[in-house]
């Protein structure tokens, strides 16, 4: 007989099925017994009176997988509104017989969040923390959907480098072949380059930074969606692009998912990096946001124009990379952007700069040897058009989407300061 996932059940009322998953949890009573199966779908709720039966489940340890046939009867008060009836004896696939080092069968998991990391195997299984995956596979999608509509390629662009130029010394160095190599802490440099081959790029993949922050919103690797376009006027068209792109990545997360995710306005609320400090109460010399900053925006965005999200442009350019852009009637101001969500830096972008002798001269009033991102530059000696991009971490917009304190509530496997197992 062919197995039935626990969400289909109720298409066949009245017929007997085969179901098989996880023993979610057993409740003996007197004169009944409750097993809760659970499989990738949801729950599914036994109804077990025959002697025989009972006898066999009140063996079974928690999480040991099991395959039973049953009748589908309705009940408004289980899951999905059915109940399986008069089982059959069940087979079991693999018996588990060690205690669990947490319950799984509880709302919420209440072992610290160490030892849920711990024991990732394990607390991966809760609804809550695999329903947090999911999420973040649906804003994946949502992600490439609607890049796909707007004529972007998605790219796949190398993780090992040749050197540490990009962004200082916060880099993963590695043993290639008896010569230095370093983990890439983005694509940016190859998805300009692509934007040279199909004007639009985009891509998901992780991204490796070697900064010794102990943070609830930092790890050593996330996961990064990134996208870069040409042929733009300016890091405006950028922003304009996000906003459809966080758009569609909300729906697709309430689509798949029907977990509440929060509007996104047609044209999100913008502010200067010069308004933003002092409406955030920070003295108008600082060179960036702190944390106790972006909250404050964040509360005046929810507080003035109804939005969870808030645009903060023209960063300084001492604060930002050199290729990005300065901004044209200042150029101590950049045109670049942050998009925070709930008070938090969720998104970077802007426009960069596209000729060789900007670059040039912008490497050149920063100290650096034109000659180390040789491979980089060849793009702009042969041409490319005015182009910006921005990038997502992915683990943030999760952790902001479902209200994790933390972003390793919602990554599987997280690597930081201190952990690199399981």
């Amino acid at each position: 007989m062919q197995r039935i996932l626990s969400t289909e059940l109720a298409r066949h009322t009245g017929e007997t099925v085969t179901v098989a998953g996880w023993v979610h949890r057993r409740r003996l009573l007197k004169s009944v017994a409750f097993l809760i199966i659970r499989d990738a779908a949801g729950l599914t709720q036994v109804v077990v009176t025959e002697p025989g039966v009972r006898a066999l489940i009140e063996t079974l340890g928690e999480e040991s997988v099991i395959e039973l046939t049953g009748t589908v009867t309705a009940n408004p008060a289980a899951p999905a509104g059915v109940e399986l009836t008069a089982p059959a004896l069940p087979r079991i696939l693999n018996a588990v017989s060690v205690p669990l080092p947490f319950d799984l069968h509880r709302p919420a998991l209440t072992a610290t969040l160490p030892t849920q990391l711990d024991h990732a195997a394990l607390s991966l299984r809760h609804p809550g923390r695999a329903g947090a995956l999911r999420i973040a596979a649906a804003a994946t999608a949502g992600f490439r959907a609607a890049l796909e509509q707007r004529r972007f390629v998605e790219v796949h662009t190398p993780k090992i480098v040749a050197s540490a130029t990009e962004s200082g010394a916060n880099v993963f160095a590695l043993d290639y072949f008896g010569r230095p190599a370093y983990l890439a802490q983005s694509p940016q440099f190859y998805k300009q380059l692509m934007v040279g081959v199909f004007e639009r790029v985009y891509e998901v993949g992780p991204v490796f930074r070697a900064e010794p922050h102990d943070t609830a919103r930092h790890l050593a690797q996330y996961t990064s969606l990134d996208a870069e376009l040409g042929f733009i006027a300016d890091h405006r068209d950028v922003m304009a692009v996000l906003t459809e792109v966080v758009a569609t990545m909300t729906a697709t997360v309430a689509e798949r998912t029907g977990a509440a995710v929060p509007k996104v306005p047609a044209e999100i609320p913008a502010l200067h990096f010069a308004e933003a400090l002092r409406i955030a109460g920070a003295p108008a010399d600082e060179p960036d946001l702190a944390p106790a900053h972006e909250r404050a925006l964040g509360e005046w965005a929810l507080r003035e124009h109804g939005s969870e999200f808030v645009f903060v442009t023209g960063y300084p350019m001492r604060k930002r990379p050199f290729y990005t852009h300065p901004q044209p009637s200042d150029p101590v101001w950049s045109n670049s952007f942050d998009l925070l969500f709930r008070g938090l830096e969720l998104v970077t972008g802007g426009q960069r700069l596209h000729r060789w002798a900007d670059y040039e001269a912008a490497l050149a009033a920063r100290g650096e040897p034109v000659e180390a991102y040789r491979g980089y530059l060849d793009a702009f000696r042969y041409g490319m058009p005015p182009h910006g991009g921005f990038a997502i971490g992915l683990e943030r917009f999760v952790a902001r989407l479902t209200g994790a304190a933390n972003v390793r509530e919602v990554t599987a496997f997280p690597r930081d300061l201190h952990r690199v197992t399981p």
